[in-house]
């Protein structure tokens, strides 16, 4: 069976589709991903759909809902490299990418996903420090 790679770089998967999605790969790699977040305890997925020339409401739909996915197993989605056509008919199908960030392509992608952890680290460190703070008043 056909596989689309997941690289784990840091704290990230990252998955680059260099292949003609249809419906199965897409399923397939909804589960993979969702399994390597859980083993690596990834806090960010970026997905490369630089090779994609066409997106159907299909794939579209699972790229949404690997974005719900991941967010649920506290990591957050990044998709780079989409193309204009892509674009052009994810908004022709009313698609909207709830939950998904998207960048122009993989540097500024995985940028937005370190500044986000950071983000949530800096925000952790907030809570903590004002728990301890309230734990000596």
């Amino acid at each position: 069976m056909e596989r689309i790679p997941i690289l784990k770089m840091g704290n990230f998967l990252l998955v680059t589709i260099q292949v003609d999605m249809h419906d199965r790969l897409a399923i397939t790699l909804q589960e993979d991903l969702t399994n390597r977040i859980t083993q690596t305890h990834a806090h960010g997925v970026l997905i490369d759909i630089s090779g994609l020339e066409i997106v159907d409401s299909f794939i579209g739909r699972v790229l949404a809902n690997i974005a719900r996915m991941s967010w649920v197993l506290d990591a957050e989605t990044v998709v780079v490299g989409m193309q204009p056509a892509v674009a052009i008919t994810l908004v022709e199908l009313g698609l909207s990418l709830t939950g998904i960030r998207t960048a122009l392509n993989v540097e500024k992608g995985m940028a937005l996903l370190r500044s986000s952890l950071n983000e949530t680290t800096n925000q952790t460190t907030a809570t903590k420090w004002r728990a301890d703070d309230d734990a000596e008043d």
